[in-house]
């Protein structure tokens, strides 16, 4: 058992001492995931669905400015900010996600008619020009479950996983800070 807790400490440690690349290529993942659910499970994404995309194209902008950052000289001063930020963008992105969650859950009511804009497709043009009925996914409906939770139930615990790191990765910063 003690083996096992000191590899989860040198992975842990590891994973903080490279946070903005760990933070940039999770966040990269998850919206490949998503796109992948998008283009290959045919799941159009909602409203909510694109909000939590969102919150992952602006953790890879932060992340990337970490990385430049921290080259400067004035990187060790910046990190443990950055990583606050990032924490914080990762905080919103759960409580979407967890919004989202919740109204598949019938736990309180999604957004204001349960659908979004999204980007029409060629697929999707082909189908208005023969004159089909175009309908926006419900975001009180979870199209797709693993293990009884869906994607937004998993987006929520992943985000949240996400934050607390970068508040490990901040503290450790700031602990480490010169002078």
């Amino acid at each position: 058992m003690g083996d096992m807790a000191a590899m989860l400490m040198s992975l842990t440690r590891a994973t903080i001492r490279r946070w903005f690349t760990v933070a940039l290529v999770a966040s990269a993942a998850m919206l490949a995931i998503a796109h992948a659910f998008e283009t290959f499970g045919h799941l159009p994404p909602c409203h909510l669905c694109l909000q939590q995309r969102a919150v992952y194209w602006l953790a890879i902008g932060v992340s990337g400015v970490g990385l430049l950052a921290s080259r400067a000289p004035f990187g060790a001063r910046l990190r443990p900010w950055l990583c606050v930020l990032l924490g914080l963008i990762f905080l919103v992105g759960c409580a979407i996600a967890a919004r989202h969650a919740g109204a598949e859950w019938k736990w309180w009511p999604g957004p204001e008619g349960c659908s979004g804009a999204r980007a029409a497709t060629s697929a999707d043009l082909a189908r208005i020009l023969n004159g089909e009925a175009m309908t926006s996914p419900r975001c009180d409906v979870a199209p797709w479950r693993f293990l009884g939770v869906s994607m937004a139930g998993w987006n929520a615990l992943i985000s949240l996983k996400l934050a607390v790191l970068s508040g490990i990765a901040a503290r450790t910063a700031l602990r480490n800070q010169p002078g």
